[in-house]
Parts: structure tokens; C-alpha cells; sequence
């Protein structure tokens, strides 16, 4: 495969063919908090260790003689350079795009830098050095690449510095290159290794020069990445592989109704059995503990709990659909451009001379993470004192629940990170699974107990996607041109449980991405939303509200566009501004997709745009329909702008991790509610798609540069359901407004 390259200061496209381990003790590190040094643009972080400190540590990490550079570089005497990363691997590729970005100004050969997860423990000594341990909302790389680059700098000056003071020479007449710095007049050089040490004692530069684009020798090219060997021979420690001494294992059964908690159980019909422990309780569920997680979970299974429902065993799907019924009437306005409704009664009232109005519901259901690694938490109590492993999209928010949980404080909680099997949100903003994890442990101290949860528990425990209902209307005058477009929107609200603080007047806007920012040019727009309150937990899920508010907005666009008398691309193109990022990756999904060429019998086509996390993704796809509504898909071309790409075979990755991802959810995933308790329970009524159903995936990427760097984690999600479901209308004419497409009968083939 040959992958040809161009700088990403101007467009380029790349497109595929169509297809710890631990750190050193936390004692150890919490005796060596540095200084805070000031970075340009008001960036405070903790770099410099004072030489004694160093001298301390000098026989520590994995190799002897490392040497910390500052709190994310640690170099090795054979010139290893280890790279600290705080933000958690999910498979989303971070862990090699971070050290990429300190790599690349460190100017250190890439075969030479190994990472490790960053210590939470050493960050809340250090003053929070890291910044922040959370990952999502496709922030990994994004949010850090610019301290880490600036960390790979500063390191970069501090090694020159060093030389410099060895050789009596003018730091500016020295050159860092592949690890080693080089005085050209006097031919010196030696490597990072043999400075680390000196380096270390010297000043942080209190300003620094980054690379430019066009200077990048590690960034947007494909670079090997670290987790991959050890998860594809089966080494890697993910949460659920997470053994200890003495170690004994828990399974819980948690109130079948949302918001419900036990009233009694009878322990002693299992404390008999072999191997069983213990009965805890919460004030959410109970738990069996025992010497093996089978035996545990078929105690659980066999407790007599009498559940308080707390009266809300009643909510069903129909009475969901009524409460975002009602919440339509009562939205509240997120935009308002021009009059929408004055331009709705003029042409209702002059619709025989040729204006039409069209008007659609859409409705998106309420979805499972499923994480194929269940929840788990193993945990340590030991007097005021725990240790945690937690598979977690955010270290931080594992401690503070611990901490919470215990009622101790946060320097009280150790926190371990092993690899997470699957985030998609559910293990970021919701610990959920960490504060049962230590109760449990609470009843069992000087023992490690790891709690591991159920499918069933999984499927039924959830903080789910929203469902959300979607009434538009639209004016298309007697030209054909779309003047008037309103959208009004009920669903829950994450905010309002998660960050109440960052709703605006009680309004959130959040949950109406896609519509209030949506950038197509009319004269007429109404956005409204309703925060709608139903007893079911809701929480952040893979690409949010990106997840579905663009299925019902790029949908209806082309129901509109059609009735217009349009085609879906040139109707568009219209609406968009010239130049617009959103306009550009259109026309490049559109080139690639093969949009309106020529086209094998019985293949039809569909597209559509979204932006989100600061990236611009597009997507075509080309299918046919057979028999009993079985669609196959023959390609799908996504084209993503995130400014810059970090890693570009990690970012097609994201985009085909995307396209699998959502046909899974569009045709087949749904959440279901009666007698106030969810209805799926495991894959038999929640399953996946299979390699069989996977489609040619066209990933073609787009960095237009400039100072944006976008996510890539999510953005290509955005477009890839309303690009089917308007396929699918091109074949059938049959309009999808819901999802899964399976309620139609539609089914992948």
C-alpha cells in the first residue's frame, strides 16, 4: 500500500484503498513536585526537578539510570525516551498520538520512544501538572497535543542547555537531531542519554519556537502504534484481566426499575454454598462475594430481593413518546433568524400558485454503550486507605468517587489504569461501577475485590443515549429555493445532570447541536428545544447529540431538497457558503464517493454533511436493496477535515471504527422500556453486525490546516446515518424517520 503525503498547510487528501506498566512508586515521585514555569500564552506547567530530586530517582523506571526531563519525558542512558500520557487508551490510538506530538519537537528518533500511563496520584501532588486526566468528546488528542509538543520543546531546550554548559559553546550554535545534539564547528555531538542527567538540573525556557507544519517529520504520518502488539498477542491488562493476591471476586444484581433500591434479601440462602464470602448490599444493589466471579454470579442469581420500585414501574415506550409529545409544545428558542412562521402562513396561504411547505416528525430511541468489556472495578480497602483499577475514560473522576464513596481524602485513593475495553462515554462522566466496586471492598478490607458486572447488568444498568423527537417544517418557494426551515426538539438533557451549570437560562444547547449551529444559508430559521424529564438515565454516548440530531436534520433537508426538484449535492451546495470548510468536504466526499456517475443497475446513492469536535466529516454511500428490503452496502466514502491529522493510520481507523459502529446502531440497536425496567438483556435482542455485512469503506481525509485541530474519535459518525437512510430513500422511496431501520423491515443483507 503507498500512502503519498503533502503538507497539511493546504488541502490534501489521504484516502485509503476502499477496504506500564507502572511508573516508579508514587512515594518516590510525590517527593519530587517541581515548580511551575510560564509558558507563552499563559500555559502554566510543572517541568523543572531539582537535581537532588533527579539523583534520587536515577535508579528508578524501567530502565537503570533514567532521568526525568520534566514531567512527561524520562530518558533512558541508551537513549529510551519514555513518554507519560495522561489521557486513557480505548483504542482510539492517543497513546501513540501524544508521544508523536512530544516526539516531534524533541527531535528524537521514533523507534527510540516508548510511553506509560501518567501517574493521577503524581498529578494531584504536582499541582494537577497534566492538566486533565478526562477523555472525550474526541479531546484526546486534541486538547494535549499542544502541551505535549511544547513539553518535547522544552526538553529539546534543556538538552541543548546542557551540551552548551558541557562544551563552553553558545546553545544557538548547537543542532537536536534523531537523539542526539550536535556543535557542527567542533564536530561534538552526544546523545540524549548521556545529557539527561545535566539537562535535568536546567532552567525551563520560559519560551519556545514550535515546528510549523511544513517541518513535520512524526506528525500525520502513519506511525506504528504502541498498543497495538501487546492487544494482538493477548498481553495487554485490561480491567477485567486485573489479577492480585489473595484476590476475591463480586457480582451484583442492581433494582430492575430505574431509581429503585432493595428493601430485603435473605443472605443465608447462599452463604452455605462453596466459595461464597459474602452478601453486601448498596443502596442500588447486591452483591455476592466468593473465591471465583462464576460462583458469585450464580448466588447473585438465586437471591430473594424484594425490590422499592418508588412508584416508577409504569414508564413504558408509550408513555416516553407522550412526555417528549408534550415537551415539543413547550420548546423553548435556541435561534431565531428572520420570521418563520410569517413566512410559513404566507405560503400555506398561497400554496396553489406554487410555494410548498413540507413537515416530517423524526424520532432517534434510546441506546446501549455496550462496551464489549463489561463494567469492573477491582479495589483495595485497607483502613482509610484504597487502591483502584479501573478501566476509566477519566482518572480523575475515579478517585474523586472513591474518595467520595470512603469519605476519605483524595490522597487517600490510588488509582491504576489499565486499558479500557470500549469507553464510547460510559466510563467517563458516570463511576458508577467504581463506587460499588468500594463499597464492596469497604466490607471486605485487606482484600482486593474485583467487581465485574453482568451482560445482563450491562445492557439493563446503563446510562444511555437520549431519545429525543424532532417536528420540522419547511417553506420551499415556486423557484425551488428552501426560505424557511423551522425545527423544534424534545429530549433529555445531559447537562442538566452532568454540568448544570453550563445550561443557559434552563436551555441546553448541547442538545440542539446541528440545528441552532447549522450552517446552511436561509432566510428564515426557528430552532427550539425541550428539556424533557423521563426516569431513565441518560449519559454521553459516542459523538452525542452528533449521534442523531444530524439523521433528522439532513434527512428532512433532503426530503426538501427532493420536493424542490433538486439533486441532494447541488441543493446543498447552494446552502453553503463558498469556502466553508463544510462546503469543501462535501465536494471531496463527493468526488471520492463517485456522486452522480455512473452507476452499476440497481445501485442508488445517498449523502450528507455534519461538523463536530472542531472536525468537518461528509459521507456518500452507495447501496442496493433487494428482497424483503435486504440492503447491501457496495461503499462507503467518509471524508473528514480535522485541520491536522495526528496519526494517519489511526485517523482512518477512527473513520472505519465509525462506519461499523453506526450501521451496527441505524439498523438493528434499540432500547426499549416497559413496566419502567428495560426490555434487552443481551445479544439475542441487542446484536451486532457481522464481518459478513462490513461494506467497501472509503476513508479519505482532508487537513486544511491552520491553527484547528478537530477529533477524529467521533466526527466521523456525524453524516454516515442520514447518508443511508437517504440512499435508501433514492432506491425505495421510501422515507426512514426513525431508527433502527429495522422497524421498517430494512435489514442489512
Amino acid at each position: 500500500m503507498t500512502h503519498h503525503h503533502k503538507p497539511p498547510a493546504s488541502t490534501a487528501i489521504y484516502a485509503t484503498p476502499p477496504v506500564n506498566a507502572a511508573r516508579r512508586s508514587f512515594l518516590q515521585r510525590s517527593l519530587v513536585a517541581g515548580a511551575a514555569a510560564p509558558w507563552a500564552g499563559g500555559l502554566s506547567l510543572g517541568f523543572y526537578l531539582p537535581p537532588a530530586a533527579a539523583d534520587k530517582l536515577a535508579t528508578d523506571g524501567p530502565r537503570s539510570g533514567a532521568v526525568d526531563i520534566n514531567a512527561w519525558i524520562r530518558i533512558t542512558p541508551d537513549n529510551q525516551v519514555v513518554c507519560e500520557v495522561a489521557r486513557a487508551e480505548m483504542g482510539q490510538g492517543t497513546s501513540t498520538s501524544l508521544p508523536m506530538m512530544l516526539a516531534e519537537e524533541l527531535e528524537c528518533r521514533w523507534e527510540d520512544v516508548r510511553m506509560e500511563f501518567a501517574s493521577v496520584n503524581e498529578h494531584l501532588a504536582r499541582n494537577k501538572v497534566y492538566v486533565t486526566f478526562a477523555t472525550g468528546g474526541s479531546r484526546g488528542t486534541r486538547d494535549s497535543q499542544l502541551v505535549m509538543r511544547k513539553a518535547g520543546a522544552a526538553a529539546r531546550e534543556m538538552l541543548k542547555a546542557a551540551a552548551s554548559q558541557r562544551w563552553g559553546v553558545p546553545a544557538a550554535d548547537l543542532s537536536a537531531r534523531l537523539g542526539e545534539i550536535s556543535h557542527l564547528l567542533s564536530k561534538r555531538s552526544a546523545t540524549y542519554g548521556e545529557l539527561a542527567q545535566a539537562a535535568s538540573a536546567q532552567k525551563v525556557p520560559s519560551e519556545l519556537v514550535l515546528k510549523s507544519p511544513e517541518q513535520w517529520t512524526i506528525i500525520g504520518k502513519p506511525m506504528r502504534r504502541f498498543d497495538l502488539p501487546a492487544k494482538s498477542d493477548g498481553s495487554a491488562i485490561y480491567g477485567i484481566d486485573v489479577r492480585l493476591p489473595g484476590m476475591l471476586y463480586a457480582a451484583l444484581v442492581q433494582c430492575p426499575v430505574f431509581g429503585g433500591s432493595p428493601q430485603t434479601f435473605d443472605a443465608s440462602a447462599v452463604l452455605n454454598r462453596r466459595g461464597i464470602k459474602k452478601v453486601v448490599s448498596g443502596p442500588d444493589f447486591v452483591a455476592v462475594v466468593a473465591d471465583n466471579w462464576w460462583r458469585a454470579q450464580q448466588a447473585v442469581k438465586s437471591l430473594k430481593v424484594a425490590w422499592d420500585y418508588k412508584g416508577a414501574e409504569s414508564l413504558n415506550d408509550a408513555s416516553i413518546r407522550s412526555i417528549l409529545e408534550s415537551g415539543i409544545g413547550e420548546a423553548r428558542p435556541m435561534r431565531s433568524d428572520g420570521d418563520f412562521e410569517a413566512a410559513w402562513a404566507a405560503a400555506a396561504a398561497t400554496s396553489d400558485t406554487g410555494d410548498k411547505t413540507l413537515e416530517a416528525d423524526y424520532f432517534t430511541p434510546y441506546l446501549n454503550h455496550f462496551t464489549l468489556e463489561p463494567q469492573n472495578c477491582t479495589a483495595l480497602v485497607t483502613g482509610e486507605h484504597a487502591e483502584v483499577w479501573a478501566p476509566t475514560q477519566n482518572a480523575e473522576a475515579t478517585m474523586a468517587e472513591a474518595a467520595k464513596t470512603l469519605g476519605v481524602a483524595l490522597q487517600n485513593i490510588t488509582v491504576h489504569r489499565p486499558f479500557l475495553g470500549g469507553g464510547f462515554g460510559r466510563r467517563g462522566g458516570f463511576q458508577d461501577y467504581v463506587r460499588q466496586a468500594v463499597q464492596i471492598a469497604k466490607d471486605v478490607p485487606g482484600t482486593p475485590v474485583k467487581l465485574l458486572w453482568s451482560r445482563e447488568e450491562d445492557m439493563q444498568h446503563d446510562f444511555y443515549r437520549p431519545a429525543a423527537l424532532y417536528r420540522q417544517r419547511a417553506v420551499v418557494d415556486r423557484a425551488g429555493k428552501l426560505t424557511a426551515w423551522q425545527a423544534r426538539i424534545a429530549s433529555q438533557s445531559l447537562l442538566e445532570k452532568i454540568r448544570p451549570s453550563a445550561l443557559q437560562n434552563g436551555r441546553d444547547f448541547q442538545a440542539a447541536e446541528a440545528f441552532h449551529d447549522m450552517p446552511y444559508q436561509l432566510a428564515h430559521i426557528d430552532v427550539r428545544h425541550a428539556i424533557s424529564h423521563i426516569n431513565v438515565p441518560v449519559g454521553f454516548w459516542r459523538s452525542v447529540y452528533h449521534s442523531q440530531n444530524p439523521f433528522a436534520r439532513e434527512c428532512f433537508l433532503d426530503e426538501v431538497l427532493t420536493a424542490a426538484g433538486k439533486d441532494p449535492l447541488a441543493g446543498r451546495l447552494e446552502l453553503l457558503t463558498q469556502g466553508s470548510r463544510d462546503r469543501k468536504v462535501l465536494e471531496v466526499a463527493a468526488k471520492e464517493g463517485n456522486w452522480g456517475g455512473k452507476l452499476a443497475a440497481g445501485r442508488f446513492q445517498g449523502l450528507a454533511v455534519q461538523d463536530a469536535y472542531g472536525s468537518f466529516a461528509a459521507c456518500v454511500v452507495e447501496l442496493s436493496v433487494g428482497e424483503k428490503r435486504a440492503v447491501t452496502l457496495h461503499r462507503i466514502t467518509v471524508a473528514v477535515d480535522p485541520g491536522h491529522v495526528a496519526n494517519l493510520d489511526s485517523a482512518r481507523a477512527q473513520i472505519e471504527g465509525n462506519v461499523i459502529f453506526a450501521l451496527t446502531t441505524m439498523f438493528m440497536s434499540e432500547i426499549n422500556v416497559q413496566d419502567g425496567r428495560v426490555v434487552q438483556s443481551n445479544l439475542q435482542d441487542y446484536p451486532l453486525m457481522q464481518l459478513r455485512q462490513t461494506p467497501r469503506i472509503n476513508a479519505v481525509l482532508v487537513p486544511t490546516g491552520g491553527d484547528v485541530w478537530g477529533g477524529m474519535g467521533e466526527p466521523p459518525y456525524a453524516p454516515i446515518t442520514p447518508a443511508l437512510a437517504n440512499a435508501i430513500a433514492a432506491a425505495t422511496g421510501i422515507r426512514l424517520r426513525r431508527t433502527p431501520f429495522s422497524q421498517e423491515g430494512f435489514t442489512l443483507a
